[in-house]
């Protein structure tokens, strides 16, 4: 396997990224896209027909990775819902995918392939078991152990985003992805417009959580606030993975991950909070290594690896 290259395929809320790369996770290649939500996973099929071809035929890759950002059938490829781009429903992908490239596919969620990622290339390295979580468009999570992602019965697990903490009406991406905490940013200036935070907000908006880490380091109360909000939302739900799963690390990654060192603190601090007396301190929680590119390295060594086994005679 070290010599053949794969395909490595991220279908996200926001991003599409096709990379070329090897088995053992290094990205050779890359083609990044934003997803127009209204043109739907339609859109997203028609950018990944013009994209895939020149990197099929520039590295000839032995398989496709796909990581999907829902719940999908791992085994066969379909696509079981879509909660942030329409069209995905019910959708036989790996097919689809097939008949394009002509190559083996294999597709499994992206935060499977994130924690795969980051378990064996990126801050989970030589801990185990390890948990990840992605605060993004959506909040995901997902489970390495022994190397291995850990999959329930179908059609998924580790929805972490989809805890309900607060009564069945209410998520936890409701209060941690970064359209919530964008919503989130929006009030809390309209409250406090002396603040840096809405200073920066209304000088450049849209997108207002990337003004936050920028106000923390200014030491800004109301980002600290709100800091500190965001953070026991995400310990309280992460004290429900200690209790359950009890990881060696937890590692945070997604867009709002890079509000860095602040946000990792803060967690870390508030965790032990949520978590029986015999766990304590609890796991170590770690930042991302990869950043953005954890899933696409979860999709080679993931594409790696299935093809390997596909083609290893099964003893009797």
């Amino acid at each position: 396997m070290s010599d053949r290259h794969f395909v490595a395929i991220e279908i996200g809320g926001t991003k599409l990224q096709l990379c070329a790369g090897t088995a053992d996770g290094k990205i050779l290649d890359r083609r990044r896209f934003p997803v127009d939500r209204e043109r739907g996973a339609e859109g997203i099929r028609e950018q990944i027909t013009q994209a895939a071809p020149e990197l099929v035929a520039k590295w000839q890759p032995s398989a496709v990775g796909v990581g999907y950002g829902g719940p999908v059938e791992w085994r066969t490829g379909r696509i079981w819902r879509s909660y942030h781009i329409s069209g995905w429903s019910d959708f036989p992908f790996g097919d689809w995918l097939r008949k394009q490239t002509g190559l083996p596919v294999f597709v499994e969620n992206d935060s499977n392939l994130a924690t795969l990622g980051e378990a064996l290339c990126g801050a989970g390295k030589g801990m185990n078991p390890v948990f990840y979580t992605n605060m993004g468009s959506g909040v995901g999570g997902g489970l390495v152990a022994d190397g291995r992602i850990f999959h329930g019965a179908p059609p998924g697990e580790m929805e972490f985003g989809h805890l309900r903490l607060h009564g069945p009406d209410r998520i936890l991406e409701d209060d941690c992805a970064g359209w919530s905490l964008d919503r989130t940013i929006r009030a809390a200036v309209e409250k406090a417009p002396e603040s840096w935070l809405a200073q920066l907000v209304a000088a450049d908006p849209g997108g207002e959580a990337r003004h936050l880490a920028p106000a923390l380091e200014a030491g800004d109360p109301l980002a600290q606030s709100l800091l500190a909000t965001q953070a026991g939302h995400l310990a309280n739900a992460l004290g429900v993975v200690v209790q359950l799963l009890h990881p060696e690390v937890i590692v945070i990654g997604g867009g709002v991950s890079l509000l860095g060192e602040p946000l990792r603190a803060a967690v870390a601090e508030r965790l032990p909070r949520f978590i029986m007396d015999v766990f304590h301190p609890g796991p170590q929680v770690r930042l991302a290594g990869l950043r953005e590119d954890s899933v696409p390295v979860g999709a080679l060594l993931m594409a790696a690896e299935r093809l390997h086994t596909l083609h290893t005679p099964q003893k009797l």
